[in-house]
């Protein structure tokens, strides 16, 4: 029985999910026919319509408020805001103290060639303070010299106590030493004759 239940109420919510979707798409794009078609009109007709006057003649806050909230196209409003700007005294005085407050977008005030002794992530002075010294590259030892270098091999006794790998060979001691870059211990072990 709550199986059957659980299903319907989900069932119930899906639809009531999919009705509100419908709705907000629908809203959507009447809201966005609606500006589409005010977009085209010119402004002084929507002005007049509205019953407002220009947005740079308007004199006080609460005209720009009352201005916001018609129904006229952003692009009004976006005019409302920026004599909001200049109708307030701390908005529209700036003290020349603000950071950023310079319009860095203007391509006249761009410089052509201009060098700046700044860098990302390391600031202004980095410039003029003294480079970290290089370090000198290692020079690698030529074959030759690398050949006279090698040591040559010691008797098994005079080793020092080192890990060498050991190669166990039954040999005699009249076979040839082997190479001078190959170390190898040689072993001897002696039998028991019997007789």
């Amino acid at each position: 029985m709550t199986a059957s239940t659980g299903f319907w109420t989900r069932r119930k919510a899906a639809v009531a999910a999919e009705e509100q979707a419908e709705t907000a798409a629908r809203d959507a794009a009447e809201r966005q026919a609606h500006e589409q078609a005010l977009a085209e009109r010119p402004d002084a007709e929507l002005l007049a319509e509205a019953g407002m006057p220009e947005p740079e003649t308007l004199t006080t806050a609460e005209e720009v408020q009352d201005f916001l909230k018609t129904a006229l196209p952003q692009r009004l409003k976006a005019r409302a805001l920026r004599r909001l700007w200049r109708l307030n005294p701390v908005l529209a005085n700036l003290d020349g103290l603000v950071d950023y407050g310079e319009d860095y977008t203007d391509a006249t005030r761009v410089i052509e060639n201009m060098q700046t002794v700044y860098q990302v992530g390391k600031g202004m002075f980095d410039k003029f303070a003294e480079p970290d010294p290089e370090p000198e590259p290692e020079e690698e030892p030529l074959l030759a010299e690398a050949e006279e270098e090698t040591p040559e091999e010691v008797a098994p006794e005079d080793e020092p106590d080192t890990p060498y790998s050991y190669t166990f060979t039954d040999t005699d001691d009249t076979e040839p030493a082997p190479a001078a870059n190959t170390r190898r211990m040689r072993f001897r072990f002696e039998t028991e004759e019997t007789a």
